[in-house]
């Protein structure tokens, strides 16, 4: 146990200064260490209504009604967790570690720590971060909803999440992630390792609400077993100044399926490199890639790969783009790789402006222009997420409702 620390360390330490592969390369002195220290919250409710606000543009309910348990991490401290569901797990991923000695074959298996400056920034820094977990057979009556706010003006929020879906379980979360209003500028370093074990089933909502000027390096990476199920939800649609995501689901089990949907909006100073990675490692694995992005000014790249490894595995890549203004840009990169026969993987890529004839065709039925863009921007974005509250709902439609003026 010893030597792998000393080994991962090790690792850590020599990619410190290593560029990621994509996105924007943020210099990591600049921003100092978010606190490690915040006042407990015993209650989201008793929180200022700034903040309370700030949290249902996210998913995040502070009155906890509806879900199963909440965790809050401000900066780089679980400041609340709550939990009341039997079925599921719920504490800081430190207070896991302590708890369970097996979790160490799950901690740093999945991401790399040396993958990159933001891997290694956060394995050095020992981060905390969420652990959920719902034993075998068990089904969480309803989300476990978690909050990652970044509170302190230019510092750096480093995450630590692991997730762990026992056989024949299923769990439903949505996260949120934000910054505190007032805080303009800082980093968020987000790594998530999830298991989906045989038979599993774990849906999965992450909802970012950053200030302009904050950049933002999540890395996950997903293990699915056999016959397990993983989808995943990232909406962005608010100004922030770099997203770059590329997380990987690994099917490794006879069956296995998953299904990642991306819904973003790219304002003007914002660049959003978004994409998503399905390995076909077992026969008969299934994966659906769909991304539906808008730009109004900012640049967006959004990234599809699959790579197939055993056969009949099935996949279907979809990237869809609009350009609003001509100060937009798009650019889809689908990859698909085939390493075996008898497999079938497809992609479609579309980018462009919205039909003239289709603004014509609403307005000939008494809409305006704006209403018609706006009912077709909305479609455009509806890809089928599930589960998210009114108030973000309601959110979601004043988005889609100032882009459709342009503003």
């Amino acid at each position: 146990m010893q030597t792998d620390k000393v080994s991962l360390k090790k690792r850590a330490e020599s990619a410190i200064e290593k560029k990621a592969a994509f996105g924007e390369d943020f210099e990591l002195e600049k921003y100092e260490e978010g606190s490690r220290v915040s006042k407990p919250v015993e209650d989201l409710q008793s929180l200022d209504e700034e903040s309370k606000r700030t949290l249902l543009q996210v998913g995040i309910i502070p009155s906890e009604e509806g879900r199963s348990g909440s965790l809050f991490v401000l900066d780089n401290s679980v400041s609340h967790s709550s939990l009341n569901d039997e079925n599921v797990e719920l504490m800081s991923t430190h207070k896991a570690m302590e708890k369970y000695e097996w979790l160490k074959d799950y901690s740093w298996k999945l991401v790399q720590v040396d993958a990159d400056k933001y891997t290694a920034k956060t394995y050095l820094e020992d981060a905390d971060g969420y652990f959920i977990r719902v034993p075998a057979g068990k089904k969480s009556a309803m989300p476990v909803q978690t909050c990652l706010m970044l509170g302190s003006k230019k510092s750096t929020q480093t995450l630590h999440n692991i997730v762990i879906v026992e056989e024949g379980a299923s769990l439903d979360i949505i996260t949120g992630c934000t910054s505190k209003k007032g805080v303009e500028e800082g980093l968020h370093l987000g790594i998530s390792e999830m298991y989906v074990k045989k038979g599993a089933t774990l849906n999965f909502t992450m909802i970012h609400n950053w200030a302009e000027q904050i950049g933002v390096r999540p890395r996950t990476v997903v293990h699915v077993e056999e016959g397990g199920t993983y989808v995943s939800n990232y909406i962005s649609l608010k100004p922030v100044r770099s997203v770059q995501t590329y997380p990987t689901v690994n099917l490794e089990g006879e069956g296995a399926v998953t299904r990642l949907n991306t819904i973003a909006i790219a304002h003007a100073g914002s660049e959003l490199d978004l994409g998503s990675k399905a390995v076909f490692n077992a026969p008969g694995t299934r994966a659906e890639l769909i991304s539906r992005t808008i730009t109004i000014g900012g640049r967006i790249v959004a990234r599809g790969e699959m790579v197939g490894n055993a056969k009949g595995a099935k996949g279907h890549l979809e990237c869809k783009g609009l350009v609003l203004t001509d100060k937009g840009s798009q650019l889809a990169i689908p990859i698909l790789e085939a390493n075996v026969d008898d497999i079938e993987l497809t992609h479609e890529a579309a980018v462009g402006k919205i039909a003239k004839d289709q603004v014509e065709y609403l307005m000939a039925r008494g809409l305006t222009e704006e209403e018609a863009v706006g009912m077709i921007i909305r479609g455009f974005l509806d890809v089928g997420i599930r589960g998210i509250p009114e108030e973000l709902k309601n959110e979601i439609e004043n988005t889609i409702a100032q882009t459709a003026f342009g503003t």
